[in-house]
């Protein structure tokens, strides 16, 4: 049996979306900027995609740019402000990579959090003053689950820097939460097509009317100029359709994922493999979080061995995040957590998702179990 419990690196591409993107190939993969009647049909399938996606985010086709991902569209959004209105930027300490990055780049402020991962806003408010052009805070973490206080973040930001944009990285949220409703008072959104059931490759930038911004790619006037190069026709609609299923069917599934993922931290956490949950208030509580993520550190275990061995069992798991695979550093996240390195060497990050069953929790509980009590036997034999 194989147990796909990884969703947060990736997603299986939804039905809806690969029969969207058949019959776009089927009608052959024409450029959307040419003059002709097959580019004209092209275009007519890239503004439709556009319009769904708005509908779902609740902003204005207008307001969609289309990106090559996640990572483009964090950059975008940071850089495009910053290049438009320089300025000092201000970011939390649990950003991905590909926004981090980006804002160190600038000499950003960063701002820390608590033991459970949440946003210290009083630290926040400390780092606001009307001379901040950029904020930057995730709704969801990509590796914790850990969900941000966005709706708060937007009444500091207004209050204490009035000409700051505001940005939200929604990539790991968009299966789990209304972004639109979530990020309603955010001046740009990232999304990533294949954390939610679309095609590698595809993503989304949300820049609002009136956002200060400008392209960091030069090229073509595409995107209104906004973002320069061919777009990815079949990538957008097959984002769209995978999109509107995940939005008509997320309350049912933050349910029923929700409860196998409850039942998975319980058997990890109070079983044999005595794992800690990693997100918790000092109190013992969980903060609020995705349905689909369960992430705890088991003491005594390389991650790395853990997951080779959970490999071999046929889990699919990962510890922390994907751009960071490979790396023997501890996370950045458990680290502003105040995770020890020791434990944190020990990370193990399981996510679930739509085609997630009761068997593969099941089946990765017993894995996991074996896995760890074979690495902690070798380490004493050691």
């Amino acid at each position: 049996m194989r147990s796909y419990l990884d969703y947060a690196s990736t997603t299986p591409l939804h039905p809806a979306a690969r029969e969207a993107m058949e019959q776009v190939l089927d009608e052959g993969s024409w450029n959307p900027s040419g003059q002709h009647s097959l580019a004209r049909k092209a275009r007519l399938r890239l503004d439709e995609a556009r319009e769904s996606i708005a509908r779902v985010l609740a902003c204005e086709p207008g307001e969609v740019v289309f990106t090559s991902g996640g990572t483009e569209s964090d950059n975008l959004a940071v850089l495009g402000v910053h290049g438009a209105r320089p300025g000092t930027v201000v970011c939390s300490a649990v950003e991905h990579p590909a926004v981090l990055r980006c804002c160190e780049r600038t000499g950003a402020r960063v701002v820390p959090v608590d033991s459970a991962g949440v946003l210290d806003l009083e630290a926040l408010a400390g780092a606001l003053d009307p001379a901040v052009s950029l904020v930057s805070v995730m709704l969801a973490n990509n590796e914790v689950g850990v969900i941000q206080p966005v709706g708060e973040v937007a009444d500091m930001v207004r209050a204490l820097a009035p000409d700051a944009a505001l940005h939200t990285d929604a990539v790991h949220a968009a299966p789990w939460l209304d972004v639109g409703a979530c990020c309603a008072r955010a001046d740009l959104v990232s999304l990533s097509a294949h954390k939610f059931g679309g095609p590698v490759g595809s993503g989304v930038l949300v820049v609002r009317s009136g956002t200060p911004f400008t392209s960091t790619l030069y090229g073509g006037s595409q995107e209104l100029g906004r973002r320069a190069g061919t777009e990815n026709v079949v990538g957008a609609v097959g984002m769209a359709a995978a999109l509107a299923a995940s939005a008509d069917a997320r309350e049912a599934e933050v349910e029923r994922v929700g409860q196998l993922r409850d039942r998975l931290v319980h058997e990890l956490v109070e079983g044999s493999v005595e794992a800690r949950e990693s997100a918790l208030y000092l109190d013992g509580t969980r903060p609020p979080k995705v349905a689909g993520s369960c992430h705890v550190c088991v003491e005594g275990v390389d991650s790395q061995e853990l997951l080779f061995a959970l490999d071999r069992a046929g889990v699919c798991a990962s510890a922390g995040s994907a751009c960071s695979s490979g790396a023997r550093e501890p996370s950045h996240v458990l680290a502003a957590m105040g995770v020890s390195p020791r434990l944190a060497l020990g990370a193990l990050r399981l996510t679930l998702g739509h085609t997630t069953t009761a068997a593969e929790v099941d089946h990765a509980v017993d894995a996991v179990g074996e896995a760890v009590a074979k690495l902690r036997t070798g380490r004493q034999a050691r």
